[in-house]
């Protein structure tokens, strides 16, 4: 049992600490496999090392976040924000409906938003692009310098033609 979750419970007012321990309860049960931490200050629990479910207090109540939620296709939970969050709300103990609140839970164990693997994604394609963006003013430099090189070269067999050009004519007049 994680002991920050608890504090972070008894925080609260007592109608929020009771929906806070219930849910917590719940998800333990439904996640048995699953690590839990204070995760950006607000309690989550983890498969592997991505988050899949938590909850949030807000100025009235609790909002359960399920991190992949926009995809279990349950008309209850909303999908808010930039991410694949789906989230449901409660203002009271009560108001949590255990048999949903396990198939959800169910869903959160097995479709899970490969959140790491995709951050580690996004990363790399980051560092190729500015792989890309450094190297190619390095190739355009090595490319004028060929040029101004194959440029010079022309100009100095240009010069020696020319030379040779005159002291042919410079002989010939003599």
């Amino acid at each position: 049992m994680n002991d920050a979750i608890a504090a972070y419970a008894q925080a609260l007012d007592p109608q929020r600490t009771a929906i806070c321990n219930r849910l917590r309860q719940l998800i333990d049960a439904g996640l048995p496999n699953a690590t839990s931490k204070l995760w950006h200050a607000i309690p989550v629990w983890f498969v592997g090392q991505n988050a899949v479910v938590g909850y949030t207090t807000r100025k009235q109540g609790v909002v359960l976040m399920f991190w992949n939620g926009k995809h279990f296709d349950e008309p209850d939970l909303v999908h808010t924000g930039s991410f694949h969050v789906g989230q449901i709300g409660y203002d009271d103990a009560a108001q949590i409906d255990e048999v949903k609140l396990a198939r959800w839970l169910e869903k959160a164990g097995t479709n899970i938003w490969d959140m790491v693997g995709e951050r580690n994604a996004h990363f790399a394609k980051l560092r190729e692009g500015k792989a890309k963006r450094t190297a190619k003013p390095k190739a355009k430099a090595k490319a004028k310098e060929k040029a101004k090189a194959k440029s010079k070269a022309t100009s100095k067999a240009k010069s020696v033609a020319r030379t040779s050009a005159k002291a042919k004519r410079a002989k010939s007049k003599k």
